[in-house]
């Protein structure tokens, strides 16, 4: 491999905003902002706003949305 030419892969703190969950991984992200980790280093943390944690598919707490009146309402919108 040539030298310079491959970005940094190192440890990533990625922290979810809304659900206040974090989970350190490896990572090339570039990111601004540092965090200190349970284990006492510092690593850099990149903020998410959705994780396994506050994601629907996995929490199990999905919104079921009223897809049956969409149809009408657009054609009473736009006199269809």
């Amino acid at each position: 491999m040539k030298d310079g030419i491959h970005p940094e892969y190192r440890d990533v703190v990625f922290q979810d905003i809304g659900a206040d969950f974090s989970f350190i991984t490896r990572s090339t992200i570039n990111a601004r902002d540092t965090i200190k980790w349970t284990d006492g280093k510092e690593y850099p943390l990149v903020k998410i706003e959705v994780s396994s944690k506050s994601h629907p598919f996995y929490t199990g707490k999905q919104m079921i949305l009223d897809t049956a009146g969409r149809v009408d309402k657009f054609r009473k919108k736009y006199g269809m």
